[in-house]
């Protein structure tokens, strides 16, 4: 499982809250063995790979032990940056899961389903929309072959919450059929 950020603040600069949202993620990434993947960041200062930004952010966050879990995952070619996906979210990550409050009811699955798909072997993306009216319905939801509204009652939570509750929900129904 891989939790994908999604850019959904500004397009071109590098604000303080992407720099937040990759420091809380890290930690969760670990947390559920998940990997962690930005799209359309708009990463400056001459920063270009995973490990210059791991490094980065490791030294302006006491997040994450100080950004720790974000330079394990980069050590580990664990965190990967991308561009804002045109045509889909690169194949190697997944089948795209757009987190939302208001699913399509076409592509809703619960964390049961989700948790089934990859005890099946099926990897996933969770994509996240950073922002404050996180995805938009026109560029990433029709990405996405599955929606999943993890409180199944159409709560609206803050991102970091649906971060770190996501993957945590998945991987407890993952866990309880074994």
């Amino acid at each position: 499982m891989t939790i994908g950020l999604y850019n959904s603040y500004d397009p071109v600069r590098f604000a303080e809250a992407h720099r937040r949202a990759i420091a809380r993620a890290a930690p969760v990434a670990l947390a559920f063995d998940c990997n962690l993947a930005t799209f359309g960041f708009p990463y400056q200062n001459g920063l270009r790979t995973p490990r210059e930004i791991a490094v980065w952010v490791s030294g302006t966050t006491s997040i994450g032990e100080e950004g720790k879990y974000l330079r394990e995952l980069a050590d580990a070619g664990r965190f990967a940056t991308f561009d804002f996906p045109r045509r889909g979210f690169p194949p190697q990550l997944g089948e795209p899961v757009i987190t939302t409050n208001r699913p399509d009811a076409k592509k809703a699955a619960t964390a049961k389903r989700l948790a089934d798909l990859l005890r099946g072997g099926t990897s996933l993306l969770l994509v996240f929309g950073l922002g404050p009216r996180g995805l938009d319905d026109r560029d990433a939801y029709p990405l996405g072959r599955y929606h999943f509204d993890l409180t199944n009652r159409g709560i609206v939570l803050e991102t970091a919450t649906a971060i770190g509750a996501a993957p945590a929900l998945i991987v407890a129904h993952l866990e309880s059929e074994r």
